[in-house]
């Protein structure tokens, strides 16, 4: 089984980061090994801020979750060295009920691709030949099941000659004493000695006992025992070739484990060949992947946290399994092709939630981990001003402290450092806890910036109007907000592009150049998103 992912969503916040380590560490210690935490998007300062605070590492970024030719239960097929011959190719193919194996380099780097198709081929064509070239003398015993008898003397690599099959009425026949001979012969003794004093290339003796003298034949001549007969040698002997010989080797099509399927099918569309050779990153061979691999795949497991709203997710949402979703926003349009678990909550955090389900399965969060998930819940309530805060939130997250051993004011001056949005681009600011959603045919975009000292930001005011302008017209958002939270003020300055009368009429206030105040709004769930929901209906 692979790892079982854990997610928050695109442009994670604090609490969505958080939540993914924190389900992933109660899982593993739990006993469940294969929880991993990831992310969808990069790291804000604030929660940089809080992960270095607690010596915590950020989960690996993973830009998407589509299967990949790594998440399929591909052919583990021998991949066969280029010397080998084709004898125990075909061997390999009939024992391991493939038509198709890789043939690789000393490397394992991918050589060429052989088919039962190419050996059948190449063995009709030797029915109108009597020849071998340079078949290396290794495959050739090992083929023949054969021992060189002279092997003290014979210094011969490899085999090339005219082959025949000795016969009782052809022991006059020239040709079986010609240098350039391959002979097969059975228990012929006077042949054989014929034979070896004449110095054929190579002699085959099948079946037959052998003498001393013959053991003594010189360094020119290999002297082959074999157990076959002289008919089975005749047509095996073929078969000695290496593979190197008849394999193909251009225009291999040829997936790496990290490809896509959609990719790869789109390939495979375009292509006849019956298997593919599967590369790691390193280029060499690991398998091979046919058509009816991609008819079933194995999905990628996901447990999603802080959100549950497609387009706020993984990219390709429909490639994956979702497993479970821990989750304290509105209830939005994930769709599962099997039930799972959801658990819901109207808190401030989902954290606050985890903190609940490791109290419930009786385990003590490590100090690092409780540090990190009561900060969350510190910036997921705007330190407990937000109107999505509870008293449950307020309770865990002073148990949470106490665990890390730090006070709630400590960790509040390290989320809300003074000046650390200095130096960052508008477009860094805004897409740090930007999320998308789509409500009654509306699609819009907002961002929510939480700070104590908001003007340094409403200075930015046209940097951020250019930023949201080019973002509607490029996503065809029909509404754009940028709110600026300011802790000390309890309320939202608002930016916005988009229809003047939707703003006035969500929130009862006269806008004015794309910009208004609303008092007490710190809650982009709980105020903003229910606001327009009503509006639109």
């Amino acid at each position: 089984m692979g790892d079982i992912y854990v997610t928050g969503h695109r442009n994670p916040d604090t609490d969505s980061i958080v939540a993914a380590i924190a389900y992933a560490n109660l899982q593993n210690a739990m006993g469940d090994r294969s929880y991993k935490a990831i992310r969808l998007g990069s790291v804000n300062d604030e929660t940089a801020r809080l992960l270095k605070r607690f010596g915590a590492d950020a989960p690996p970024l993973v830009k998407n979750l589509r299967t990949q030719v790594a998440d399929l239960d591909y052919d583990h097929t021998p991949a066969l060295d280029r010397t080998v011959p084709l004898d125990l190719a075909w061997r390999t193919m009939r024992d391991n009920e493939v038509s198709v194996v890789p043939i690789v380099n000393d490397d394992g780097t991918l050589f060429g691709m052989l088919s039962a198709g190419d050996i059948a081929s190449y063995d009709m064509q030797t029915i109108m030949q009597n020849r071998v070239e340079n078949v290396p003398l290794f495959n050739l015993l090992s083929v023949l099941e054969g021992t060189l008898v002279n092997e003290l003397n014979c210094a011969a690599t490899d085999i090339s000659g005219e082959l025949y099959i000795a016969l009782p009425q052809n022991f006059e026949d020239p040709a079986l004493v010609r240098p350039d001979t391959v002979l097969i012969c059975g228990d012929q003794p006077e042949i054989i000695e014929k034979a070896i004093a004449s110095g054929v290339r190579c002699l085959i003796i099948c079946r037959a006992n052998m003498r001393k003298e013959w053991a003594e034949a010189g360094s020119g001549i290999c002297v082959i025992s074999t157990p076959l007969s002289a008919r089975r040698v005749s047509r095996i002997i073929y078969q000695a070739l290496p593979v190197e010989r008849i394999v193909m080797k251009k225009d291999i099509v040829a997936f790496h484990l990290s490809d896509y399927i959609d990719d790869v099918r789109e390939i495979m569309l375009k292509s006849r060949y019956r298997s593919y050779p599967v590369l790691n990153s390193a280029g060499k061979v690991v398998g091979t992947i046919s058509r009816f691999h991609l008819l079933r795949p194995r999905r990628k497991q996901v447990v999603l946290v802080d959100h549950n709203e497609a387009a706020q997710s993984v990219p390709a949402l429909d490639q994956v399994e979702i497993l479970e979703i821990i989750d304290h926003h509105r209830l939005a349009d994930i769709q599962t092709t099997a039930p799972i678990r959801v658990r819901n909550e109207p808190v401030g955090s989902t954290n606050t939630i985890l903190t609940a389900m490791y109290q419930e399965r009786g385990i003590m969060p490590a100090p690092k981990i409780a540090g990190l998930m009561a900060g969350a819940i510190l910036s997921d309530t705007v330190m407990f001003k937000s109107p999505t805060c509870t008293k449950r939130d307020v309770a865990m997250a002073e148990r949470l402290a106490r665990i890390a051993g730090v006070t709630i004011d400590e960790i509040g001056r390290e989320l809300y450092a003074a000046g650390s949005m200095d130096g960052k681009s508008a477009e860094e600011l805004f897409r740090s806890d930007y999320k998308q959603f789509h409500i009654a045919e509306q699609n819009i975009g907002v961002s929510q910036i939480t700070c104590v000292d908001a003007d340094h930001l409403l200075g930015r005011r046209d940097e951020f109007l250019t930023l949201m302008n080019k973002l509607k017209d490029k996503q065809e958002y029909d509404l754009v907000m940028l709110m600026i939270t300011d802790v000390l003020q309890e309320g939202s300055h608002i930016f916005y592009v988009g229809s003047d009368d939707t703003i006035r009429q969500a929130f009862s206030k006269e806008p004015k150049d794309h910009y208004l105040f609303l008092k007490g709004v710190m809650s982009r769930k709980k105020q903003i998103i229910p606001m327009l929901t009503a509006l639109w209906g």
